[in-house]
Protein backbone atom coordinates (compact mmCIF):
# COMPACT_ATOMS: atom_id res chain seq x y z
CA UNK A 1 0.00 0.00 0.00
CA UNK A 2 1.03 3.89 -0.64
CA UNK A 3 1.33 5.28 2.72
CA UNK A 4 2.37 8.81 4.38
CA UNK A 5 3.63 9.03 7.94
CA UNK A 6 3.37 12.66 9.08
CA UNK A 7 6.47 13.46 11.93
CA UNK A 8 9.79 11.55 11.74
CA UNK A 9 10.15 11.77 15.56
CA UNK A 10 10.42 8.44 17.73
CA UNK A 11 6.50 6.99 16.51
CA UNK A 12 6.79 8.41 13.44
CA UNK A 13 10.20 7.19 11.93
CA UNK A 14 9.62 3.96 13.70
CA UNK A 15 6.44 3.46 12.27
CA UNK A 16 7.41 4.61 8.27
CA UNK A 17 10.63 2.17 8.98
CA UNK A 18 8.30 -0.75 9.96
CA UNK A 19 5.94 -0.34 7.35
CA UNK A 20 8.67 -0.39 4.68
CA UNK A 21 10.17 -2.91 5.89
CA UNK A 22 6.88 -5.16 5.71
CA UNK A 23 7.16 -3.52 2.35
CA UNK A 24 4.66 -0.61 1.82
CA UNK A 25 5.44 2.33 -0.33
CA UNK A 26 6.10 4.81 2.57
CA UNK A 27 6.68 8.56 2.20
CA UNK A 28 8.00 10.51 5.77
CA UNK A 29 7.47 13.79 5.93
CA UNK A 30 8.81 16.58 8.59
CA UNK A 31 9.18 20.63 8.29
CA UNK A 32 12.19 20.15 9.23
CA UNK A 33 14.77 20.56 5.78
CA UNK A 34 17.94 19.03 7.55
CA UNK A 35 16.53 15.89 9.11
CA UNK A 36 14.78 15.15 5.69
CA UNK A 37 18.26 15.67 4.26
CA UNK A 38 19.78 13.36 6.79
CA UNK A 39 17.34 10.96 6.89
CA UNK A 40 17.69 10.29 2.76
CA UNK A 41 21.54 9.77 3.73
CA UNK A 42 19.97 7.02 6.14
CA UNK A 43 20.98 8.75 9.32
CA UNK A 44 18.25 8.48 12.05
CA UNK A 45 17.79 11.78 13.89
CA UNK A 46 16.95 9.52 16.86
CA UNK A 47 19.13 7.18 18.94
CA UNK A 48 16.90 3.70 18.34
CA UNK A 49 19.11 0.69 18.46
CA UNK A 50 18.96 -1.21 14.87
CA UNK A 51 17.23 1.92 13.43
CA UNK A 52 19.75 3.09 11.29
CA UNK A 53 20.64 -0.13 9.58
CA UNK A 54 17.31 -1.02 8.37
CA UNK A 55 16.54 2.99 7.66
CA UNK A 56 19.31 1.76 5.04
CA UNK A 57 18.29 -0.98 4.13
CA UNK A 58 14.45 0.10 3.18
CA UNK A 59 16.01 3.17 1.50
CA UNK A 60 18.28 0.88 -0.81
CA UNK A 61 15.04 -1.01 -1.76
CA UNK A 62 13.23 2.21 -2.46
CA UNK A 63 10.43 1.35 0.07
CA UNK A 64 10.65 4.82 1.67
CA UNK A 65 11.55 8.30 0.70
CA UNK A 66 11.55 11.48 2.83
CA UNK A 67 9.88 15.22 1.77
CA UNK A 68 9.09 18.30 3.85
CA UNK A 69 5.84 18.29 1.24
CA UNK A 70 2.84 16.15 2.00
CA UNK A 71 1.18 17.29 -1.76
CA UNK A 72 3.75 14.42 -2.74
CA UNK A 73 1.57 11.70 -1.14
CA UNK A 74 -1.87 12.40 -3.48
CA UNK A 75 -1.53 9.06 -4.10
CA UNK A 76 -1.58 7.65 -0.41
CA UNK A 77 -4.10 5.45 0.79
CA UNK A 78 -3.29 5.44 4.48
CA UNK A 79 -1.61 8.92 6.11
CA UNK A 80 -0.68 8.55 9.54
CA UNK A 81 -0.65 11.37 11.86
CA UNK A 82 2.67 10.97 14.31
CA UNK A 83 3.30 14.38 15.52
CA UNK A 84 4.81 15.43 19.16
CA UNK A 85 1.88 16.39 21.55
CA UNK A 86 3.46 17.83 24.32
CA UNK A 87 2.41 19.08 28.05
CA UNK A 88 1.15 22.30 27.49
CA UNK A 89 1.52 25.10 30.38
CA UNK A 90 -1.96 24.21 31.90
CA UNK A 91 -1.03 20.13 31.54
CA UNK A 92 -2.97 19.62 28.76
CA UNK A 93 -1.80 18.37 25.61
CA UNK A 94 -0.67 20.93 22.93
CA UNK A 95 -2.54 19.94 19.75
CA UNK A 96 -0.97 22.41 17.54
CA UNK A 97 0.75 20.28 15.35
CA UNK A 98 -1.83 17.73 15.34
CA UNK A 99 -3.82 20.26 14.21
CA UNK A 100 -1.21 21.80 11.47
CA UNK A 101 -1.41 18.44 10.40
CA UNK A 102 -5.27 17.56 9.28
CA UNK A 103 -5.68 21.29 8.06
CA UNK A 104 -2.61 19.94 5.14
CA UNK A 105 -4.50 16.78 5.05
CA UNK A 106 -7.09 18.81 4.29
CA UNK A 107 -5.88 20.67 1.28
CA UNK A 108 -3.95 17.77 0.32
CA UNK A 109 -7.63 15.50 -0.07
CA UNK A 110 -9.16 18.42 -2.15
CA UNK A 111 -6.26 18.09 -4.48
CA UNK A 112 -6.30 14.37 -4.66
CA UNK A 113 -10.04 13.22 -3.47
CA UNK A 114 -9.15 9.38 -3.36
CA UNK A 115 -10.36 6.85 -0.78
CA UNK A 116 -8.19 7.15 2.07
CA UNK A 117 -7.72 7.10 5.83
CA UNK A 118 -6.18 9.43 8.32
CA UNK A 119 -4.87 7.14 10.94
CA UNK A 120 -3.97 9.12 14.24
CA UNK A 121 -1.39 7.42 16.05
CA UNK A 122 -0.10 10.40 18.29
CA UNK A 123 -1.05 10.10 22.01
CA UNK A 124 -4.00 12.48 21.95
CA UNK A 125 -7.07 13.48 24.38
CA UNK A 126 -10.37 10.95 24.55
CA UNK A 127 -12.39 13.26 21.76
CA UNK A 128 -9.72 14.64 19.68
CA UNK A 129 -10.40 11.63 16.98
CA UNK A 130 -14.12 12.29 16.28
CA UNK A 131 -13.23 16.07 16.43
CA UNK A 132 -11.01 15.45 13.57
CA UNK A 133 -13.57 13.34 11.84
CA UNK A 134 -16.26 16.62 12.32
CA UNK A 135 -13.59 18.74 10.81
CA UNK A 136 -13.32 16.40 8.26
CA UNK A 137 -16.67 15.51 7.50
CA UNK A 138 -17.00 17.29 4.16
CA UNK A 139 -13.98 15.39 2.43
CA UNK A 140 -15.78 12.96 0.42
CA UNK A 141 -14.26 9.25 1.08
CA UNK A 142 -11.71 10.29 4.03
CA UNK A 143 -11.72 8.44 7.07
CA UNK A 144 -10.72 9.02 10.59
CA UNK A 145 -9.13 6.21 12.78
CA UNK A 146 -7.17 5.83 15.86
CA UNK A 147 -4.38 3.84 16.41
CA UNK A 148 -2.47 4.40 19.29
CA UNK A 149 1.32 3.43 19.60
CA UNK A 150 2.57 0.97 22.65
CA UNK A 151 6.30 1.78 21.53
CA UNK A 152 9.08 1.18 24.36
CA UNK A 153 12.36 3.48 23.51
CA UNK A 154 14.78 1.32 23.32
CA UNK A 155 12.89 -1.62 21.85
CA UNK A 156 10.46 0.79 19.36
CA UNK A 157 11.32 -0.72 16.09
CA UNK A 158 11.11 -4.52 17.84
CA UNK A 159 7.47 -2.92 19.09
CA UNK A 160 6.73 -1.61 15.95
CA UNK A 161 7.58 -5.08 13.84
CA UNK A 162 5.73 -7.52 16.55
CA UNK A 163 3.34 -5.49 18.09
CA UNK A 164 1.52 -6.28 21.53
CA UNK A 165 -1.59 -5.44 20.16
CA UNK A 166 -3.25 -3.36 17.35
CA UNK A 167 -5.91 -0.94 18.44
CA UNK A 168 -7.70 0.64 15.84
CA UNK A 169 -10.77 2.74 17.02
CA UNK A 170 -13.34 3.95 13.85
CA UNK A 171 -16.63 4.00 12.94
CA UNK A 172 -16.52 2.69 9.20
CA UNK A 173 -15.87 -0.53 8.29
CA UNK A 174 -14.34 0.70 5.05
CA UNK A 175 -11.56 2.46 7.22
CA UNK A 176 -11.48 -1.05 9.57
CA UNK A 177 -11.01 -2.62 6.05
CA UNK A 178 -8.28 -0.21 5.09
CA UNK A 179 -6.32 -1.07 8.43
CA UNK A 180 -6.27 -4.43 7.86
CA UNK A 181 -5.21 -4.92 4.67
CA UNK A 182 -2.22 -2.39 5.85
CA UNK A 183 -1.11 -4.40 8.90
CA UNK A 184 -1.87 -7.82 7.09
CA UNK A 185 0.90 -10.32 7.88
CA UNK A 186 1.56 -9.45 11.66
CA UNK A 187 0.06 -11.59 14.29
CA UNK A 188 -0.71 -9.60 17.28
CA UNK A 189 -3.99 -8.92 18.95
CA UNK A 190 -6.67 -7.02 17.00
CA UNK A 191 -8.85 -4.80 19.53
CA UNK A 192 -11.64 -3.10 16.92
CA UNK A 193 -13.65 -0.59 19.21
CA UNK A 194 -14.37 3.40 19.03
CA UNK A 195 -12.10 5.93 18.34
CA UNK A 196 -12.55 7.51 21.94
CA UNK A 197 -11.98 3.61 23.84
CA UNK A 198 -8.83 3.35 21.48
CA UNK A 199 -7.50 7.04 22.79
CA UNK A 200 -8.14 5.92 26.56
CA UNK A 201 -6.68 2.47 25.92
CA UNK A 202 -3.28 4.58 25.51
CA UNK A 203 -3.94 6.78 28.22
CA UNK A 204 -4.99 3.89 30.57
CA UNK A 205 -1.89 1.62 29.82
CA UNK A 206 0.35 4.26 30.66
CA UNK A 207 -1.37 4.99 33.70
CA UNK A 208 -1.34 1.88 35.01
CA UNK A 209 2.18 1.14 34.41
CA UNK A 210 2.99 4.10 35.94
CA UNK A 211 1.30 3.19 38.80
CA UNK A 212 2.88 -0.28 39.00
CA UNK A 213 6.40 1.79 39.53
CA UNK A 214 4.86 4.26 42.01
CA UNK A 215 3.90 1.34 43.95
CA UNK A 216 7.15 -0.87 43.89
CA UNK A 217 9.15 2.48 44.76
CA UNK A 218 6.66 3.70 48.04
CA UNK A 219 7.37 -0.47 48.92
CA UNK A 220 10.90 0.38 48.37
CA UNK A 221 10.54 3.01 50.61
CA UNK A 222 9.23 1.20 53.58
CA UNK A 223 11.86 -1.54 52.84
CA UNK A 224 14.50 0.65 53.64
CA UNK A 225 13.16 1.36 57.19
CA UNK A 226 12.05 -2.10 58.06
CA UNK A 227 15.12 -4.29 56.75
CA UNK A 228 13.18 -6.07 53.80
CA UNK A 229 14.16 -6.79 50.20
CA UNK A 230 11.95 -5.41 47.96
CA UNK A 231 14.08 -7.08 44.70
CA UNK A 232 12.77 -10.12 46.88
CA UNK A 233 9.47 -8.88 47.17
CA UNK A 234 8.96 -7.97 43.76
CA UNK A 235 9.83 -11.21 42.71
CA UNK A 236 7.31 -12.86 44.63
CA UNK A 237 4.42 -10.48 43.33
CA UNK A 238 5.47 -11.37 39.96
CA UNK A 239 5.01 -14.75 40.35
CA UNK A 240 1.46 -14.79 41.20
CA UNK A 241 -0.13 -14.91 37.44
CA UNK A 242 -2.36 -12.22 38.41
CA UNK A 243 0.45 -9.69 38.46
CA UNK A 244 3.32 -10.94 36.78
CA UNK A 245 6.92 -9.43 36.92
CA UNK A 246 6.87 -6.34 34.26
CA UNK A 247 7.01 -3.14 35.93
CA UNK A 248 7.54 -3.92 39.46
CA UNK A 249 11.08 -2.54 39.86
CA UNK A 250 11.54 -0.01 42.23
CA UNK A 251 14.22 2.89 41.16
CA UNK A 252 14.66 6.56 41.31
CA UNK A 253 10.99 7.08 39.60
CA UNK A 254 10.15 6.63 35.84
CA UNK A 255 10.58 9.74 33.15
CA UNK A 256 10.48 9.76 29.45
CA UNK A 257 7.94 11.52 26.73
CA UNK A 258 5.12 9.09 27.47
CA UNK A 259 4.09 8.32 31.51
CA UNK A 260 4.88 12.09 33.02
CA UNK A 261 2.60 13.40 30.27
CA UNK A 262 -0.04 10.80 29.80
CA UNK A 263 -0.55 10.62 33.54
CA UNK A 264 -1.10 14.35 33.33
CA UNK A 265 -3.53 14.54 30.79
CA UNK A 266 -5.98 11.76 32.26
CA UNK A 267 -6.18 13.95 34.91
CA UNK A 268 -7.17 16.59 33.32
CA UNK A 269 -9.79 14.61 31.32
CA UNK A 270 -10.76 13.57 34.60
CA UNK A 271 -10.78 17.06 36.17
CA UNK A 272 -12.75 18.50 33.13
CA UNK A 273 -15.28 15.50 34.09
CA UNK A 274 -15.71 16.43 37.83
CA UNK A 275 -14.15 12.46 38.10
CA UNK A 276 -11.13 12.35 40.91
CA UNK A 277 -8.42 9.79 40.38
CA UNK A 278 -6.70 9.98 43.46
CA UNK A 279 -4.77 6.88 43.04
CA UNK A 280 -3.07 8.55 40.20
CA UNK A 281 -2.63 11.93 41.53
CA UNK A 282 -0.29 9.74 44.50
CA UNK A 283 1.27 8.28 41.36
CA UNK A 284 2.37 11.66 40.44
CA UNK A 285 3.14 12.59 43.99
CA UNK A 286 5.59 9.56 44.09
CA UNK A 287 7.37 9.77 41.04
CA UNK A 288 8.18 13.44 41.54
CA UNK A 289 9.57 12.90 45.00
CA UNK A 290 11.68 9.49 44.68
CA UNK A 291 14.67 11.09 43.24
CA UNK A 292 14.86 13.51 46.03
CA UNK A 293 14.45 10.55 48.79
CA UNK A 294 17.12 8.65 46.83
CA UNK A 295 19.28 11.61 47.10
CA UNK A 296 18.42 11.52 50.90
CA UNK A 297 20.06 8.30 51.35
CA UNK A 298 23.10 10.45 49.99
CA UNK A 299 22.57 12.73 52.81
CA UNK A 300 22.38 10.28 55.30
CA UNK A 301 25.96 9.21 54.72
CA UNK A 302 27.15 13.09 53.74
CA UNK A 303 25.28 15.36 54.99
CA UNK A 304 27.05 18.45 53.51
CA UNK A 305 27.99 17.89 49.75
CA UNK A 306 29.69 21.43 48.94
CA UNK A 307 32.86 20.49 47.63
CA UNK A 308 32.13 17.10 47.08
CA UNK A 309 33.06 15.22 44.06
CA UNK A 310 29.99 13.21 43.25
CA UNK A 311 29.91 10.56 40.29
CA UNK A 312 26.73 10.36 38.08
CA UNK A 313 26.53 7.13 35.94
CA UNK A 314 23.68 7.29 33.08
CA UNK A 315 21.36 10.53 32.23
CA UNK A 316 18.77 8.95 29.92
CA UNK A 317 15.61 8.38 31.49
CA UNK A 318 16.10 4.50 30.56
CA UNK A 319 18.74 2.56 28.59
CA UNK A 320 19.30 2.65 24.87
CA UNK A 321 17.77 5.53 24.35
CA UNK A 322 19.08 9.28 24.45
CA UNK A 323 15.98 10.86 25.89
CA UNK A 324 16.23 12.88 28.67
CA UNK A 325 12.56 13.86 28.93
CA UNK A 326 11.33 14.40 32.48
CA UNK A 327 14.70 12.16 33.31
CA UNK A 328 15.03 11.49 37.07
CA UNK A 329 18.98 12.38 36.58
CA UNK A 330 17.50 15.98 35.84
CA UNK A 331 16.07 16.69 39.17
CA UNK A 332 19.31 14.66 40.78
CA UNK A 333 21.37 17.26 38.66
CA UNK A 334 19.75 20.24 39.79
CA UNK A 335 19.37 19.40 43.44
CA UNK A 336 23.14 18.24 43.74
CA UNK A 337 24.30 21.50 41.99
CA UNK A 338 22.06 23.50 44.58
CA UNK A 339 24.02 21.82 47.30
CA UNK A 340 27.35 22.51 46.44
CA UNK A 341 27.89 19.48 45.18
CA UNK A 342 31.08 19.03 42.49
CA UNK A 343 29.50 16.82 39.63
CA UNK A 344 31.06 14.81 36.81
CA UNK A 345 28.55 12.37 34.50
CA UNK A 346 28.73 9.88 32.15
CA UNK A 347 26.05 8.71 29.75
CA UNK A 348 26.92 6.72 26.29
CA UNK A 349 24.58 8.92 24.18
CA UNK A 350 22.62 11.80 26.71
CA UNK A 351 25.37 13.69 27.48
CA UNK A 352 25.34 16.10 25.46
CA UNK A 353 21.59 16.83 25.83
CA UNK A 354 21.81 17.38 29.58
CA UNK A 355 25.29 19.54 28.95
CA UNK A 356 22.95 22.04 27.36
CA UNK A 357 21.40 21.90 30.29
CA UNK A 358 23.81 21.53 33.15
CA UNK A 359 27.11 23.30 31.62
CA UNK A 360 29.03 23.50 34.90
CA UNK A 361 29.00 19.93 35.52
CA UNK A 362 31.78 17.85 34.24
CA UNK A 363 31.02 15.38 31.22
CA UNK A 364 33.50 12.12 31.05
CA UNK A 365 33.61 10.15 27.79
CA UNK A 366 34.42 6.52 29.82
CA UNK A 367 32.19 5.17 33.03
CA UNK A 368 35.37 4.26 34.89
CA UNK A 369 36.46 7.95 34.35
CA UNK A 370 33.66 9.78 36.89
CA UNK A 371 35.02 7.50 39.86
CA UNK A 372 38.43 9.11 39.65
CA UNK A 373 39.01 11.49 43.17
CA UNK A 374 34.74 10.47 43.93
CA UNK A 375 33.54 10.78 47.32
CA UNK A 376 30.61 8.81 46.08
CA UNK A 377 29.08 7.64 42.88
CA UNK A 378 25.21 7.43 41.84
CA UNK A 379 23.58 5.13 39.60
CA UNK A 380 20.64 6.58 38.03
CA UNK A 381 20.49 4.51 34.31
CA UNK A 382 20.92 0.99 33.96
CA UNK A 383 23.52 0.90 30.78
CA UNK A 384 25.23 -1.75 30.47
CA UNK A 385 28.38 0.42 30.29
CA UNK A 386 27.46 1.70 33.72
CA UNK A 387 26.84 -1.92 35.79
CA UNK A 388 29.58 -4.13 33.93
CA UNK A 389 32.63 -2.57 35.66
CA UNK A 390 36.19 -2.89 37.32
CA UNK A 391 35.37 -2.54 40.64
CA UNK A 392 38.52 -3.52 41.88
CA UNK A 393 39.92 -1.35 39.88
CA UNK A 394 37.30 1.18 41.28
CA UNK A 395 38.26 1.07 44.38
CA UNK A 396 41.63 2.42 43.96
CA UNK A 397 40.13 5.42 42.35
CA UNK A 398 37.32 6.79 44.26
CA UNK A 399 37.99 8.81 46.80
CA UNK A 400 35.41 7.45 49.17
CA UNK A 401 34.22 4.08 48.19
CA UNK A 402 29.96 4.92 48.50
CA UNK A 403 27.86 3.46 46.41
CA UNK A 404 23.97 4.24 45.77
CA UNK A 405 22.65 1.94 43.30
CA UNK A 406 19.44 4.34 41.83
CA UNK A 407 18.13 0.81 39.94
CA UNK A 408 19.39 -2.18 42.36
CA UNK A 409 21.63 -3.29 39.23
CA UNK A 410 24.93 -3.08 40.88
CA UNK A 411 26.16 -6.67 42.39
CA UNK A 412 25.86 -5.67 46.06
CA UNK A 413 26.79 -8.38 47.96
CA UNK A 414 30.21 -8.38 45.93
CA UNK A 415 30.85 -4.77 46.51
CA UNK A 416 30.21 -4.90 50.41
CA UNK A 417 32.48 -7.91 50.44
CA UNK A 418 35.09 -5.56 48.57
CA UNK A 419 35.10 -2.91 51.07
CA UNK A 420 32.29 -0.58 49.61
CA UNK A 421 29.50 0.91 51.61
CA UNK A 422 26.41 -0.15 49.42
CA UNK A 423 22.91 1.46 49.47
CA UNK A 424 20.23 0.19 46.84
CA UNK A 425 16.27 0.99 46.74
CA UNK A 426 14.85 -0.71 48.98
CA UNK A 427 17.44 -3.56 49.51
CA UNK A 428 18.18 -5.32 52.92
Amino acid sequence: MKVAVIGTGYVGLTTAVSLAVKGHQVLGIDVVKHKIDRLMQGLSPIYEPGLDQVLKQVLEQENIFFTTCLHEAKEAQVIFVCVGTPEAANGEADLTYLHAALQEIEELHSLAPVERVVVIKSTVPVGTGDHAASRLCHCADLHVVSNPEFLREGCALEDALQPSRIVVGADSQKAMNIMKEMYKGISAPWVETTRANAELIKYASNAFLATRISFMNELARLSSEIGTDVLTISQGMGLDSRIGPQFLRAGVGYGGSCFPKDTIALLNLAKRHGVNLSILEKVREVNATQPLWFLEQLHKQMPDLYGKRIALLGLAFKPDTDDIREAPSLTILDALQRSGALIVAYDPVASNHVKELFPDAEYTSTPEAVFQGAHAALLVTEWKECVELDWAKIMEMMEVPLLFDGRNAWPARALEEAGYFYQGVGRS
